[in-house]
């Protein structure tokens, strides 16, 4: 086990690194989560090909793309647009 001055010797975690992190993982983890609900509707589903769909649903489900397409852009944007100040805990 660490003494007590190996404890006090060591540098504070930076939270405004781990608040970056969380960004990325939460940018990563919906683009990924919109992918795979496009993938179900398109090709599981048959909603985007062609020779499996009717217009209808070709139509509902390409519109439902670039709206949630868009709709994804804009929630990173919000996201990354902001330059949070780092609160230093430990002065």
């Amino acid at each position: 086990m660490e003494s007590q001055e190996q404890h006090d010797q060591k540098e504070p975690f930076d939270m405004g690194i781990v608040a970056y992190f969380v960004r990325i993982m939460r940018t990563l983890f919906i683009g990924f989560f919109w992918g795979i609900i496009n993938v179900f509707l398109g090709l599981y589903l048959g909603f985007g090909i062609p020779e499996e769909s009717t217009q209808g649903r070709m139509i509902f489900f390409y519109s439902w793309f670039v709206i949630s397409l868009g709709g994804y852009l804009y929630l990173v944007f919000r996201m990354w647009r902001k330059k949070k100040p780092v609160q230093d805990n430990y002065k």
